[in-house]
C-alpha cells in the first residue's frame, strides 16, 4: 500500500511538474511575441527582393496554424497571396529595391496562386527593373515561375524536370476484395470518380475522357506562358518537354530554356555588377515576409469595407480548424450580414468539397447574406463539388483559369468487413425493434431497404445540387445535367461552359463587389481570423483535431481520406458531394 500512494504522489507531482512547464511555455511565447511583434524592417538601398523556397503561399490567414506540439524549425514562412502580390506592386515604385531576383527550385503555392505571382512579375518588368532567375534542381513549378525572368541561369550540374502533368488514380478494389473488406458505394453521375477506385481495378473511359481534357486545358495555359516568356513556338516547347531536354543542362541552354549555365557566386557578381555595385559588396537580399513586414502596418482603414471570406479546404460537419466546418462559418457569414461596416462580402473557395449536409448548411447563410448585401465569389485552385455548391448563392462568380471547377455530383461510400470477418470465423446475429433499425452495419453492411433509401438520397441530393445550379447559372435541368454528372472542368473550360461568369483573380472579384456596393473608399478585411498563441494551444490540446491534424502531415490529404474511409467501419452513411483528385505541377 505504501508503494502504491508513493506512486500516485510521483505522478500528481509529476502533472505539476509538467503542467507549470506548459504555462512557463505559453507566457514565453507570449513575450516573445509582443516584444517581436511590433518591430519594423528597415529596407536599405541597392536592395534585390528575392522570392526562394523558404516561402509558402497561402491563401487565408486561417491557414497560418503552427502547432505547439508538433513544431519545426524547418518550416517554410507562411506569406499570404494577397500580400506578394502587394509586394511585387509596391516594388515597382521602391527606389530601394532594384530588381527581383527568383531562386526557387521549388514552390510551396497552388497551381492558381503561381499564376497570379507570375502575372505580377509581368507586370513588373514594365517598370523597367529586372527579373532574373537562378536555379539548381528546379522543379516544374519552379521552373513555371522562374522562366517568368528577362534572364534565366542554371547551375553547370543541375536540371530541371520538365515534363508536363499527370495525375495517378490508385484503384483499391482488388485490395479491398483481397481483404474481405466490401464497400457499399451509391454515386449519381457517370464521371463522378471520387468512389471509383473501389468499384473498378482500372480507370474507365469517361474518367479517362474526363482527366485527359482536363490535364491538356490546364498544360495548354501553364506550357503557353512559358513558350512565350522563353521566345519559343508552341511545338518547340511540346519537342523539349517531350524529350526531358531540362534533365541535360547542355540541352537546357541549347533549346532555350536558360540562358547561360553558371555558378551561384558568378550569378551573384552579374546582379551586383547590374545594379552597379562593387564585385566586392555585398548583395542585400530582402525576403518577401521581410519586405511585407516593413510596410505592411500601413494598410488603410476605412468605415466602409469590403470583406473576403476565405474557404478553404474540406468541408465538415461541426466546428473545428483546419477545414470548412459549417458551425464556424455559419457564425463567420451570420456576423458580416450583420455588420453594417461591411458593405459587400466576397467569398473565396479553394475546397474540393466533403459533406453534403455541411454544404447545404454554409449555401443557406450565404444566401441569407446576399439577400442583404453583395456576394461575389472567388475561386482558388479548387471548386468542386460542394465547393461548386456553396458558390451558388453568389452574385457573379470568377474562376482562375486553372481552377478545377465543377464536379456536380453526389456519392455516398462506406465500407463493411463482413466477409473478413466471416473468412476467421466471426459472424452476428441482430435483434431489432423494427424491420430496419439497423440497416448498415461494420459486419453486415447495408441492408436492401438501406440500399434503396440510400440510393434515393443520394438522388435527390443530386437533383437539388443541379437545381441550385440552374437557379444561379439561369440554364435548364437538362443543360447542368449534361454538363454535370460528377464532371470537372478547368476554369477555362468552365467559363465556356457557363458554369462561371469570368476569368479573373480575387483583386477582380474584391472590385466587382465594391462596385455592387457602390463604394470606391473602402478596406479590405479578412476572415476567418488567423487565431492567437493561446487559441492555438487549446486546440492543439483537443486530442481528436491533434491526431487527425498529426495524421494528415504525415499521410498527406489523399491518403488520409482512404485511411478515414477504411478505418470508419462503424460510422453510419453519409451523403458526399467531394472530388478527389489533386493536380500538380511537380
Amino acid at each position: 500500500m505504501k508503494s502504491f500512494f508513493k506512486s500516485v504522489l510521483a505522478n500528481i507531482v509529476a502533472i505539476f511538474i509538467v503542467g507549470a512547464l506548459l504555462f512557463g511555455f505559453f507566457i514565453t511565447m507570449m513575450l516573445v511575441s509582443s516584444l517581436t511583434g511590433g518591430s519594423r524592417v528597415q529596407i536599405q538601398n541597392n536592395s534585390i527582393l528575392t522570392l526562394n523556397q523558404k516561402m509558402q503561399i497561402i491563401d487565408s490567414p486561417s491557414e497560418d496554424q503552427p502547432s505547439f506540439f508538433f513544431p519545426s524549425s524547418g518550416d517554410p514562412t507562411k506569406v499570404l497571396l494577397k500580400d506578394v502580390l502587394g509586394a511585387i506592386e509596391k516594388a515597382k515604385s521602391d527606389d530601394k529595391i532594384k530588381g527581383i531576383s527568383i531562386e526557387a527550385d521549388y514552390i510551396l503555392a497552388g497551381q492558381t496562386q503561381l499564376d497570379n505571382i507570375r502575372i505580377a512579375l509581368e507586370d513588373f518588368k514594365s517598370s523597367g527593373k529586372f527579373v532574373y532567375a537562378y536555379g539548381n534542381g528546379v522543379t516544374q513549378s519552379g521552373y513555371y515561375l522562374g522562366s517568368v525572368a528577362s534572364e534565366y541561369y542554371l547551375n553547370p550540374m543541375g536540371m530541371i524536370d520538365l515534363k508536363g502533368l499527370s495525375t495517378e488514380v490508385v484503384y483499391m478494389k482488388g485490395f479491398v476484395d483481397k481483404y474481405g473488406i466490401g464497400m457499399d458505394v451509391i454515386r449519381h453521375g457517370k464521371f463522378k470518380a471520387a468512389v471509383e477506385p473501389f468499384l473498378r481495378e482500372s480507370i474507365s473511359e469517361e474518367n479517362t475522357e474526363q482527366l485527359s481534357t482536363l490535364l491538356h486545358d490546364l498544360w495548354g495555359e501553364s506550357a503557353n506562358r512559358m513558350a512565350k516568356s522563353r521566345g519559343l513556338t508552341g511545338s518547340e516547347f511540346k519537342l523539349v518537354t517531350d524529350s526531358l531536354y531540362g534533365l541535360i543542362t547542355e540541352n537546357a541552354v541549347k533549346y532555350k530554356l536558360v540562358d547561360k549555365l553558371i555558378q551561384k557566386s558568378d550569378y551573384d557578381t552579374k546582379i551586383k555588377t547590374k545594379i552597379g555595385l562593387d564585385k566586392a559588396a555585398d548583395l542585400n537580399r530582402v525576403s518577401f515576409a521581410k519586405y511585407i513586414s516593413s510596410y505592411s502596418d500601413s494598410e488603410k482603414s476605412s468605415d466602409q469595407k469590403v470583406a473576403v471570406l476565405y474557404a478553404s479546404g474540406a468541408i465538415y460537419n461541426g466546428e473545428g480548424y483546419d477545414g470548412i466546418y459549417s458551425n464556424n462559418y455559419i457564425e463567420y457569414i451570420q456576423k458580416l450580414k450583420e455588420d453594417d461596416k461591411v458593405k459587400a462580402v466576397v467569398l473565396r473557395i479553394n475546397s474540393p468539397g466533403g459533406s453534403a449536409n455541411a454544404s447545404e448548411e454554409i449555401l443557406y447563410e450565404l444566401q441569407q447574406l446576399k439577400a442583404k448585401k453583395p456576394l461575389v465569389i472567388s475561386f482558388g485552385d479548387y471548386a468542386a463539388s460542394g465547393g461548386y455548391y456553396i458558390a451558388m448563392a453568389g452574385d457573379k462568380i470568377y474562376s482562375e483559369p486553372n481552377t478545377l471547377t465543377g464536379s456536380i455530383g453526389v456519392f455516398g461510400m462506406i465500407p463493411n468487413y463482413k466477409e473478413l470477418a466471416e473468412r476467421n470465423g466471426i459472424r452476428s446475429d441482430i435483434v431489432q425493434t423494427n424491420e430496419n433499425t439497423v440497416y448498415h452495419s461494420w459486419l453486415q453492411g447495408l441492408t436492401p431497404a438501406g440500399e434503396r433509401m440510400f440510393t434515393k438520397s443520394v438522388e435527390q441530393t443530386y437533383k437539388k445540387f443541379v437545381t441550385w445550379v440552374t437557379l444561379n447559372r439561369k440554364k435548364t435541368f437538362e443543360q447542368i445535367d449534361a454538363i454535370g454528372g460528377g464532371r470537372i472542368w478547368s476554369g477555362t473550360r468552365a467559363k465556356e461552359l457557363g458554369l462561371v461568369d469570368e476569368l479573373g483573380t480575387l483583386d477582380q472579384a474584391i472590385a466587382e463587389a465594391a462596385k455592387r456596393a457602390k463604394t470606391s473608399d473602402f478596406s479590405i478585411e479578412t476572415y476567418p481570423k488567423k487565431v492567437s498563441l493561446y487559441e492555438q494551444l487549446m486546440k492543439d490540446v483537443n486530442s481528436d483535431q491533434l491526431y487527425n491534424k498529426v495524421l494528415k502531415q504525415k499521410l498527406g490529404e489523399d491518403k488520409f481520406k482512404l485511411f478515414e474511409t477504411l478505418a470508419s467501419p462503424d460510422s453510419k452513411p453519409v451523403i458526399m458531394m467531394e472530388s478527389f483528385y489533386r493536380v500538380k505541377m511537380d
